[in-house]
């Protein structure tokens, strides 16, 4: 079988699955799970063979015209290079583990055989991004994923956080796509082909006439669907939806498609380098602010959330800085400990006893009933949080190593502003990322909230994922950095010394800072008295306890309060805490900007419809209705009436035609 029916397969395998599992799941339950994982699985083996077959050699081509179009052809197009292979692997070892994975946490879930046929569309969705050689056939994954990730991010649609999680990510990511598509058609027009290949040989002979303005407009599409500043509200509120939902779109699918598309036409962004400096400042407001808001978050899935925005705000400065091949390697190594880190979280979740969401202050001492999610998950932070020799340290500091090239100028690849702009964001969210996964580690396991019940072990298909990722977690970075320079540009990956330095400096730093505030204040809450828990009726009960707190005193005298876990973030942030944990307030401006001047819009299109339009048509039609009530009154059925009604009206006529005679 050759590498380009091997390549067709991959995506196609799970859309056939997905279609399948929504024909069988009411008359054949039975058949729903293995159609949801075996598919995958599939894929997932035949995306490995793909990878070992190009081997990071010359790109695999293939196209055949899709459609006549008169114009710019739109083909069905492959184009397969290191990077798309190696994705492509990322993307089904991740969805794979995502459906064993919720074969147990949904085993009770009535809509299951819904759930994991969108899954399987959401996977095929984003494998034909990542194999796709022409730019339209990619927008229909591109889409595909919007709209799948709209039902699943719903899929407790029951609740209206979810319900209105669902419609935001819908329309924020749309508000992106409309600058998106215009992007594309400009491109088209220039290169005069939607094929990859022809659009980079385009910019390769300089044959484009609007390259800043095709790569802002691409841009505004990125930052909607990797949730880049300013449209990454999106991200936090969508973890409503299920866990290993939020698993697949922050490792392996929507979110990291943005990232890929500009690492696949990277040589235009760096035809334009205003392009490239606000690509970077997008990247250094996005890495700084989301590690700030992760910081004061209390939800673990938000906490996780904001990560992924300021991870892939990393992926972003390695491009702005010209290395697609440091923002890939983070891609990958990020795909692996994101994953696990969610998953993770869907065990600490279910521990605690709730639907979707945990926040960290009800959890006490949980490391030691889930010893697999706590190992596991203590892994993935040490990755998140970049230390030596776990699998971020290496991606992180790749991105940070070509950043430094850039200010050094060993390359010309990036203006230099571009360059200092991702090393300082860079060094700064490193220490703020270590601070928020010690935070998130001290509070859901050595936290002091209140005791969940004991809901038994978890299924084996969850503990069995969460160490299958811890593996590339802690050691994908220890050989990539020198395996991958040939699956990508050839380009050196390894770490340099001054970043390193830096940067797991700052990150040991920012980890025990974090921890002297936790002891700080779990000496400050022991204070407080301990006894019956009561909600004082006069204030909420945990601006009661914070305020005992902060005054070392107990609250309304004899009332006792449990505290809270002790919160180094809140001690750490000082008074930008609540603006952080309100994300800096950007749903509210955005509200105050947008959505009430279309609202006040839409309710006067209606006022103006009902009370204005509505008022004439009526007006039209009421002497037509008032005469034929006027004519169904006159029809009595009486003859004598109507013998009447003739005889009188042949007098007047009688009458009218003596008058006009004699008049004459």
């Amino acid at each position: 079988m050759t590498t380009t029916t091997l390549a067709v397969l991959v995506p196609l395998l799970p859309f056939l699955g997905a279609v399948a599992g929504l024909l069988l799941g009411r008359t054949a339950p039975g058949f729903v799970r293995p159609l949801a994982v075996l598919p995958t699985l599939t894929a997932l083996v035949l995306a490995a063979l793909v990878a070992a077959r190009q081997g990071g050699d010359a790109a695999v081509d293939a196209a055949t015209e899709l459609t006549p179009t008169g114009s710019v052809p739109i083909e069905l197009a492959l184009h397969i290079d290191g990077f798309a292979a190696l994705v492509a692997v990322l993307v089904g070892l991740v969805a794979s583990c995502v459906q064993i994975y919720s074969t147990g946490y949904l085993r009770d879930d009535p809509r299951y055989p819904s759930y994991a046929a969108l899954v399987s569309l959401f996977t095929s969705a984003m494998l034909l991004v990542v194999y796709s050689g022409d730019l339209i056939v990619l927008l229909v994954g591109w889409e595909v994923m919007g709209i799948c990730s709209y039902f699943l991010v719903g899929h407790y649609w029951e609740t209206p956080e979810a319900r209105a999680a669902s419609l935001k990510a819908f329309l924020v990511t749309k508000l992106g796509d409309v600058p998106f598509l215009i992007g594309l058609f400009a491109l088209a027009t220039d290169a005069g082909s939607f094929r990859i290949t022809r659009v980079l040989g385009a910019v390769a002979s300089g044959s484009l006439d609007h390259p800043t303005l095709i790569a802002l407009l691409l841009l505004a599409g990125v930052a909607g669907k990797s949730a880049q500043f300013p449209l990454h509200t999106w991200l936090p509120d969508a973890m409503a939806g299920p866990t290993p939902v939020s698993a697949l779109i922050h490792a392996a699918t929507m979110v990291a498609a943005g990232v890929y598309f500009i690492a696949r036409l990277l040589p235009l962004f760096e035809a334009s380098q205003a392009a490239m400096v606000v690509l970077a400042v997008m990247a250094a407001v996005t890495m700084a602010g989301s590690a700030l808001a992760a910081l004061a978050q209390d939800d673990i899935k938000r906490v996780l959330a904001y990560s992924t925005i300021g991870q892939l705000g990393y992926m972003s400065g390695a491009l702005a800085v010209g290395d697609r091949g440091a923002a890939v390697f983070h891609l990958l190594s990020h795909g692996a400990f994101k994953a696990l880190l969610f998953l993770a979280a869907g065990v600490i979740i279910h521990a605690a006893g709730t639907n979707s969401l945990a926040a960290m202050s009800r959890m006490r001492n949980l490391g030691d009933r889930i010893p697999d999610a706590y190992w596991t998950m203590t892994v993935a932070l040490l990755a998140l949080a970049a230390i030596p020799p776990f699998s971020g340290f290496f991606s992180k500091e790749a991105v940070l190593g070509v950043a430094e090239h850039v200010v050094t100028g060993h390359t010309e690849h990036a203006p230099a502003a571009a360059g200092w702009i991702v090393l300082v964001a860079g060094l700064v969210t490193a220490v703020l990322t270590a601070a928020y996964a010690m935070r998130l580690w001290l509070l859901a396991f050595r936290g002091r909230g209140a005791e969940a019940p004991d809901h038994g072990r978890q299924p084996l298909t969850m503990t069995v994922v969460l160490w299958v990722l811890a593996v590339p977690s802690l050691a994908l970075g220890g050989f990539a950095f020198r395996l991958l320079p040939d699956w990508f540009d050839g380009r050196d990956l390894s770490p340099t010394l001054t970043t390193s330095v830096l940067g797991t400096g700052v990150a040991l730093v920012g980890g025990i800072v974090t921890y002297a505030a936790w002891r700080h204040t779990t000496a400050l809450t022991a204070r407080v008295p301990l006894g019956a828990v009561a909600a004082h009726p006069e204030g909420d009960a945990a601006q009661v306890e914070a305020e005992a707190i902060a005054t070392h005193e107990p609250a309304y005298g004899d009332i006792a309060y449990a505290p809270d876990p002790a919160d180094p973030g809140r001690l750490l942030l000082g008074p930008l805490h609540r603006h952080a944990a309100a994300g800096f307030h950007l749903d509210a401006l955005y509200r105050t900007l947008f959505v009430r001047p279309v609202q006040a819009g839409a309710s006067l299109v209606r006022f103006l419809d009902r009370e204005v339009v509505e008022t004439y048509v009526r007006g039209a039609g009421a002497l037509p209705r008032w005469l034929g009530t006027a004519v169904r009154r006159a029809q009595t059925g009486n003859v004598q009436t109507y013998v009447s009604a003739l005889l009188a009206g042949t007098v007047v006529l009688a009458v009218a035609v003596v008058l006009v005679a004699t008049g004459a």
